[in-house]
């Protein structure tokens, strides 16, 4: 029973965790990314493809070339320059997360 107990209070820890971290970036894409690649699709002037769906590993290394300039773009070597691991982290979990 205590491991019933104990297995439920983690599960409940995990569930809220992924949340925060979705929230947070949910917060991040609203306040960085949307303007040029919308929240879960692209807005009519949007000039770049949606985020929504893609996968998480691939943001996430995506997001690391962008910020360490291994990747080349002027623009996003700028935005990515200023993210932490957290804030790719986050990024990379809400829109793995979104539906295209």
């Amino acid at each position: 029973m205590k491991r019933f107990i104990v297995a439920s209070l983690l599960l409940g820890l995990i569930t809220n965790a992924n949340a925060a971290v979705i929230f947070a970036g949910q917060s991040k894409a609203a306040a960085v990314c949307s303007q040029c690649h919308g929240i879960k699709t692209p807005s009519a002037d949007a000039p770049f493809p949606s985020l929504a769906g893609r996968d998480e590993a691939y943001l996430k290394s995506a997001l690391k070339q962008y910020r360490d300039k291994t990747r080349k773009s002027d623009i996003m070597n700028a935005i990515a320059g200023s993210l932490s691991d957290a804030d790719i982290d986050n990024l990379a979990a809400y829109y793995s997360k979104q539906k295209p």
